[in-house]
């Protein structure tokens, strides 16, 4: 938004603060149900997975949500950790539900190779709402930092913390949707007092590496078998996406400490973050959880072929 369509809540030009992240919250409401579609999913698995409760989120009127993590039955600390994690910006559906339907259809082909921590949905209230951000007015994916003020990446930090040196892949699951330039950015723009830029929406799968360790060739196979599935997004003419220069095919690089990204929680030698275009007229639902799963599974077994 501008000087001349401004974002609803707020004042142009000052950042937010306690009564306009009230306003907005008060704004915000249930659109679906964490419990039926997520939860219900994860009971569903306890008979061939372990199931467990990491935290829960208290968020007084909006209600208590308990955080699970799933993890292979056959757990051999002498083998390497995969971490896979849905949901971190609850509005990006295929994050959580790909996850799921990652462990559901291929988990078990890893038994005894490599040990599995899946946390499918990082941030419940923000799934029922289709929202980007907390409670709080936090976006999570910029919080993952040592004495984080967002209680979902706080938990999700607490539950990696002791399995840190064991980690071979992690693999964050996310969305660039068409509601990141009509809410989400020009949201941002308000809260933190600054004018909205718009920017445009990549269509198609594409991958965010780290910047710091960005093992290019991981990447490629990653989107190799994702191109199966669903596009890979174009570069716009400038050379970029989402205005980061295009490294590779489909691959962009941020620096995931300095940004408080999930993707850098861990030491794992092989990271990314997914990006998948849920309202492509060239990509269906399925697909796009098709394709997170695709993701997870490429990332894994190149791992696993480097031996």
């Amino acid at each position: 938004m501008n000087a001349a369509n401004p974002y609803p809540i707020g004042t142009p030009g000052q950042p937010w603060g306690d009564a306009e992240k009230a306003e907005w919250r008060a704004t915000q409401c249930k659109l679906r149900s964490y419990a039926d579609e997520v939860v219900a999913r994860i009971y569903g698995l306890r008979e061939r997975f372990d199931v467990t409760q990491y935290g829960e989120l208290d968020y007084a009127a909006d209600g208590r949500y308990p955080l699970f993590a799933i993890r292979n039955r056959d757990w051999d600390d002498a083998l390497p950790v995969v971490l896979v994690t849905g949901g971190v910006h609850g509005y990006e559906t295929s994050g959580v539900h790909g996850a799921l339907q990652f462990v559901e259809r291929h988990a078990a082909e890893y038994a005894g190779r490599v040990n599995l921590l899946v946390a499918p949905c990082v941030s419940p209230w923000a799934y029922e709402r289709i929202n980007r951000w907390n409670p709080q007015a936090l976006d999570p994916n910029r919080n993952f930092t040592a004495g984080s003020p967002a209680g979902e990446s706080a938990a999700l930090m607490a539950l990696v913390e002791p399995l840190l040196g064991r980690f071979i892949v992690h693999i964050d699951l996310h969305e660039t949707t068409d509601s990141d330039e009509s809410e989400f950015r020009p949201a941002l723009a308000a809260r933190d007092g600054k004018d909205y830029e718009p920017g445009t929406i990549p269509d198609g799968f594409y991958l965010c590496a780290d910047a710091r360790n960005p093992q290019p060739a991981f990447q490629q196979a990653v989107n190799a078998e994702v191109a199966k599935v669903t596009h890979i997004a174009p570069a716009d003419p400038d050379g970029t996406i989402i205005g980061s220069e295009v490294t590779a095919p489909g691959v962009i690089e941020y620096d995931y400490r300095a940004l408080g990204l999930c993707a850098g929680i861990t030491d794992a030698r092989y990271t990314t973050t997914t990006e998948v275009y849920p309202d492509s007229p060239r990509a269906t639902p399925q697909q796009c959880n098709d394709a997170q799963a695709a993701a997870v599974r490429a990332g894994i077994d190149f791992a696993l072929a480097q031996g």
